[in-house]
């Protein structure tokens, strides 16, 4: 799997975790949430965004700005951690790319079954004895941690009671704000474009159509959705940016470094190439055949003449 695939799979799964926040927690028959993730946690942060709402004073605007970012505190270490893991193995992964990027030509080139099943184990092999992981460090209990806190929130942000009736700044909470869902949009591609900042070129180019993936998507789900929602994504947003601006220029650059000491000590393992051997096609004893006189069938018919 390449990275561009890697990307892609990344995108399908955080539009899996939209979906994902109408399986978490469920409407009973009045229309109000239910569910052990809204009773364990959507309860609770309903509470807190009435009491930040009601008894402070603030409204609910400030409720689940203050709500979103105390959640976001609470999992950013997860967050931090896997992309702590992902960026760990694409240090590796560029610091082995003189071993890698021969084996992956000769998998991109093959022309029969057996030379890409060769070259397929032979990456396999290269990358097990360099500790590279096939997925990429992006592992998926920490994503599956966080999931129910995000239902949660997007729950308590649309039916916590009075969030709906409620305006801040130039909008309802309870409508659609499109100048608001434009700028969540944008803000997600600018998450987007950071997060293929430090990859080659020519993967960039590769990987430059999913930069559209996220912002669409926000589109489409923000249309559908209450402004009391779009200004819960619009704090996770930024977020999300604060953690790649975190990755890109505290934990690469120390993870370079670190993954070159590392193979300093241990220099990198090379697998033993298998030749490609095609399959002789060409009869071994031409020689033989072509000197082999012939049968002369109808000799004795010209002798009985």
């Amino acid at each position: 799997m390449n990275k561009n695939q890697k990307r892609l799979a990344l995108m399908g799964l955080a539009a899996s975790m939209l979906l994902f926040l109408s399986g978490c927690v469920s409407l009973d028959k009045s229309g109000n949430p239910t569910g052990w993730v809204w009773n364990l946690l959507g309860r609770p942060m309903s509470h807190v965004i009435t009491y930040f709402a009601n008894n402070l004073g603030l409204g609910f605007g400030l409720g689940i700005i203050f709500v979103t970012i105390i959640v976001r505190l609470i999992i950013l270490p997860l967050g931090l951690h896997q992309s702590r893991s992902a960026a760990y193995q694409s240090a590796k992964r560029e610091y082995l790319a003189p071993i890698l990027e021969p084996i992956n030509k000769r998998l991109r080139n093959a022309e029969t079954q057996e030379e890409k099943m060769s070259a397929q184990s032979e990456l396999m092999q290269a990358q097990r004895e360099n500790g590279l992981s096939l997925m990429g460090g992006v592992g998926c209990l920490p994503l599956l941690i966080q999931f129910p806190f995000f239902s949660a929130l997007y729950y308590a942000a649309r039916y916590t009671p009075g969030v709906l009736k409620d305006d801040f700044l130039w909008f309802n909470l309870g409508h659609r704000d499109f100048p608001l869902i434009i700028i969540i949009a944008a803000l997600y591609y600018f998450q987007s474009w950071l997060s293929i900042q430090q990859v080659p070129e020519e993967q960039r180019k590769q990987m430059a159509a999913t930069m559209y993936s996220m912002p669409i998507m926000m589109i489409f789900f923000g249309i559908s959705s209450p402004a009391a929602v779009i200004l819960y994504w619009f704090v996770g947003g930024i977020f999300s940016i604060i953690q790649q601006l975190i990755t890109n220029y505290i934990i690469k650059p120390r993870l370079k470094e670190k993954v070159a000491e590392e193979f300093k000590k241990n220099p990198p393992k090379a697998p033993r190439t298998t030749p490609n051997k095609r399959k002789d096609v060409t009869p071994k004893n031409t020689q033989a055949i072509a000197n082999k006189p012939p049968k002369n069938r109808n000799a004795g018919k010209q002798n009985r003449k």
